[in-house]
């Protein structure tokens, strides 16, 4: 059986995120990416940077059969690595003995705003902990920025997120480059994306 997933926004976002992530992402070393859902951003950029070992993970059983199934369907098996199975609230991060020390970058597409506030926090710290100096955490998805929406898709997308869960919602981006500094990182850029998201581009101070 099939047990690939297709996340329509995935295949809509996956040019503009690579094409940003060219521009950031380091000549080597392991990638590690968070939350990577079906696991179709994971193979599409494992295949834009084979120099890079994209490393997907999440928490969700279902979502890591995908992601597996999308590795073995694309013929990656003998270059990426098999899903691991991370929760980001779960501190330390788990992470295997060969990854410890090589993971040169941290993605995370799509989860803050799909997740409670403590697990921003955990993103943050963690990578902090994580990742050398120099290194980038790169964060996309929906923000308010001072306090209020970019557009008004976004402030109806936060409504039904809260509805569907209180501790949910599309973060403030002030609040999420204070934790980040008080983490260790210098807030680099934010860059505006298609669709009313944005790119952080958060260094290891």
């Amino acid at each position: 059986m099939d047990q690939r997933l297709f996340f329509p926004a995935t295949e809509r976002n996956r040019g503009p995120i690579g094409d940003l992530l060219k521009q950031l992402l380091p000549g080597s070393g392991a990638v590690l990416e968070l939350a990577s859902g079906s696991g179709e951003h994971a193979v599409c950029f494992q295949q834009r940077f084979p120099h890079l070992r994209w490393q997907a993970s999440d928490p969700d059983p279902d979502h890591r059969a995908s992601i597996n199934a999308w590795i073995q369907h694309q013929g990656l098996s003998q270059v990426m690595p098999a899903a691991l199975n991370l929760d980001v609230e779960h501190r330390p991060w788990p992470l295997p003995q060969n990854l410890q020390g090589a993971v040169k970058a941290v993605v995370c597409i799509n989860l803050l705003h799909i997740s409670p506030a403590s697990c921003t926090d955990a993103v943050l710290e963690e990578s902090a902990l994580l990742l050398p100096s120099g290194a980038p955490l790169i964060i996309y998805g929906p923000f308010r920025r001072n306090g209020a929406h970019t557009s008004a898709s976004n402030a109806a997308f936060d409504q039904s997120l809260r509805e569907r869960n209180h501790q949910w919602g599309l973060r403030e981006l002030n609040h999420v480059t204070a934790i980040a500094a008080k983490a260790g990182f210098n807030t680099e850029n934010v860059v505006s994306m298609p669709a009313n998201n944005l790119t952080l581009v958060f260094q290891r101070a």
